[in-house]
């Protein structure tokens, strides 16, 4: 069953704070989460006690999603939340239905996908939250900045809902296509093996880049290959052409040179403000989603050198360095 946990300590025995229910997709090892579930923990405790499920949908196989679907969905009739934070797709898709048939105010946050895909918002009036649109074309169009010479770039994925999700929002389903003058493949892989095979071979299929989706879905034989960091410095160590990534923790001396990122600080911050409007009483039907997607830029010093990347004046200037 999921994780269940509670970061506040409990309040006075006469004015118990109330309880925000979190419902992780993923689980609280994984960067992403911890990110938002600190900006949350900061915004929301002690005023309210925040207890948080894990369904952990990126390490357990899908045929045992539902059943922590239907846990966390336990946790939720016992504790009888004021509110519920869901965050990311699989968790949305997984539980839109029985939270959208309660009177609970409910809160999303990490959304890749339309919100219509999980629920009817003409009907269900009790949803509201933060869409999560990571910045592919962007960084694409600063990437012809970084490495002029640059003419095809090869994005992968595992093939978690995220990733099929971004294929069909962010990619409209093309696994190929031209975006800002350069040529972006896109691959969604499931096994190890072909994962390393696609990194080995990236320089002499024609690439000069590669950039990083989600990757923590991928598998060797049905078992994860050592840990998702092995695996993303794995991925930096071997590639013959510099790695950049869409999120923050995937930068680092032996990880990701860069790129123009998101963090789940930010989407923890924009849920957290939406959660306290609707506890001071406004209905989640006036609250229209927002997205969070102001994005930093964000690049490992060792991984420029490496790479012999001098980044341009104006984007050298907005940039933070993780070391």
């Amino acid at each position: 069953m999921p994780a269940l946990w509670s970061a506040a300590a409990p309040a006075a025995a006469q004015s118990p704070a109330p309880t925000i229910l979190l419902i992780e997709s993923y689980h609280a090892g994984f960067e992403w989460d911890a990110g938002y579930k600190a900006a949350l923990q900061a915004r929301l405790e002690p005023a309210y006690r925040v207890v948080s499920v894990e369904l952990d949908t990126k390490r357990l196989p899908p045929a045992r999603h539902a059943a922590m679907a239907d846990s966390a969905w336990a946790s939720y009739l016992k504790l009888k939340p004021a509110l519920v934070i869901v965050g990311d797709d699989a968790a949305l898709s997984l539980l839109a239905a029985r939270l959208g048939a309660t009177a609970t105010p409910v809160v999303y946050l990490g959304i890749n996908n339309n919100p219509r895909a999980y629920f009817d918002p003409a009907k269900v009036r009790n949803i509201t939250g933060v869409l999560e649109r990571p910045l592919v074309k962007r960084n694409v169009a600063q990437l012809r900045k970084i490495l002029p010479a640059a003419r095809r770039v090869l994005f992968l994925f595992d093939t978690s809902m995220t990733s099929t999700v971004l294929l069909s929002e962010v990619f409209q389903g093309r696994a190929r296509q031209t975006i800002e003058g350069l040529e972006v493949d896109i691959k969604l892989i499931a096994d190890w093996p072909l994962w390393q095979a696609e990194v080995l071979a990236a320089r002499s299929k024609g690439y000069d880049a590669i950039y990083l989706g989600t990757y923590q879905a991928v598998r060797e034989e049905t078992a994860f290959p050592r840990t998702a960091m092995a695996m993303l410095r794995w991925t930096s160590e071997h590639a013959q052409v510099p790695v950049f990534g869409l999120w923050d923790f995937f930068v680092g001396p032996d990880l990701a040179v860069g790129g123009l990122v998101l963090d789940g600080r930010e989407q923890g911050m924009a849920a957290a403000d939406i959660a306290l409007r609707i506890l001071s009483g406004a209905a989640p039907s006036s609250i229209y989603p927002v997205t969070a997607q102001r994005g930093r830029f964000v690049f490992s010093h060792a991984q420029l050198l490496r790479h012999n990347i001098v980044l341009p004046p104006e984007i050298a200037a907005q940039s933070t360095l993780v070391d």
